[in-house]
């Protein structure tokens, strides 16, 4: 399961987005370090295609995509050097598959730190490229050592790492870096805090959401990318102990719609080129979890080695032209069922069978 950590400084509201998140406890208090150890959950992934497929097949069971949180301990100036037990928490950071800042923009004399979103976010970039600094130069010393006994095989690892080590030098992070993608696929191995996919939560107030595009802009201008969610956590985390037809009532009666919750859920999905495959029947109704662009015989494996392995064909439809046509024999008599072989690649709300042989 592909795991998120939620960094930020003290007090941006981490722990609060990961109870909303995941239906947990964990303490969310108005001072540094109320999060020593990490905690971990699971949010499912709102589909909306999963439950209209459960209910065309009037399924017993159904089951989501989910992924899993990490609640990592507020970061403070001077972590890389051990402050506010920061090289505790880095490697935390390392462990998950993308970071996930969360940054506060609401004022309150109450809560200390700062309300600029893009304050925050510079700390947090400064810290994480110091803390990236250290691994690279070692890395790169070491590599330049095996070049030079004569292992050419390593050259365009030294090339990716000198250019990391340049860029983190000046307090730039390898995803903000003009290294290629080639360049930052070769330096996956050494596992940097800063060459993981970013994700971006602005943290505002109830009396922002007015203008919530406002203050989320510079920030998505900043990190250059467009997962960046607004959002009330404090207001999200609150309609989440509600039942879903409160949750609903509360959410919509406040102009929010579904809420940005979900919203930033499916970003977090697809931001690490998870897509989803759909099976359905009587029996059950589920989202399968694959890479983009993998092909049929890998998806067959996400259920079981077994399908992979004997793997002979998948019979596939798009869910929502299953959906119009009515039932899956219907669709089979009007040929709209397409048998693939192992060079299919899998599309996103594929709904499929497979057939195996072993």
């Amino acid at each position: 399961m592909e795991r998120f950590g939620f960094v930020g400084l003290p007090n941006a509201g981490k722990s609060s987005l990961y109870n909303a998140l995941t239906g947990a406890s964990a303490l969310a208090a108005p001072y540094a370090f109320a999060t020593v150890d990490p905690n971990v959950g699971v949010a499912k992934v709102p589909d909306d295609r999963v439950d209209q497929l459960a209910a065309f097949s009037k399924s017993k069971s159904v089951i989501h995509a989910s992924v899993q949180f990490t609640d990592i301990g507020g970061l403070v100036e001077g972590a890389h050097k051990g402050e506010g037990l920061g090289n505790r928490f880095l490697a935390n950071i390392r462990e998950v598959d993308a970071i996930v800042y969360v940054l506060r923009a609401f004022p309150d004399d109450d809560v200390p730190g700062p309300s600029d979103p893009l304050d925050a976010l510079g700390v947090l970039e400064i810290e994480l490229a110091i803390g990236d600094l250290d691994s690279a130069e070692k890395q790169l010393d070491k590599r330049r050592r095996m070049a030079k006994a004569g292992d050419k095989a390593v050259l365009d690892e030294v090339a990716a790492l000198e250019a990391a080590v340049d860029s983190l030098q000046r307090g730039v992070p390898v995803y903000r870096s003009k290294l290629t993608a080639e360049q930052r696929e070769l330096l996956k191995p050494v596992f940097l805090l800063t060459n993981k996919p970013v994700l971006a939560v602005v943290n505002v107030g109830e009396d922002q959401l007015a203008d919530l595009d406002a203050i989320v802009a510079p920030v998505k201008a900043e990190l250059q990318i467009d997962d960046v969610v607004g959002a009330c956590i404090q207001l999200e985390a609150e309609a989440s102990q509600l039942s879903d037809e409160d949750r609903t009532e509360m959410l919509e009666g406040l102009g929010l719609g579904e809420g940005a919750l979900p919203r930033f859920i499916r970003a977090a999905y697809h931001a690490l080129g998870l897509r989803t495959y759909l099976t359905t029947g009587e029996k059950e109704t589920r989202a399968w979890t694959f890479r983009a662009g993998a092909k049929a015989p890998e998806c067959a494996g996400v259920i079981h080695t077994d399908f992979q392995r004997g793997f002979i064909r998948a019979e596939t439809i798009q869910w929502d032209e299953l959906l119009a046509i009515g039932s899956w024999s219907a669709a089979k008599e009007q040929g709209k069922i397409r048998s693939e072989g192992k060079d299919y690649v899998v599309q996103d709300g594929d709904t499929m069978e497979f057939r195996f042989n072993v």
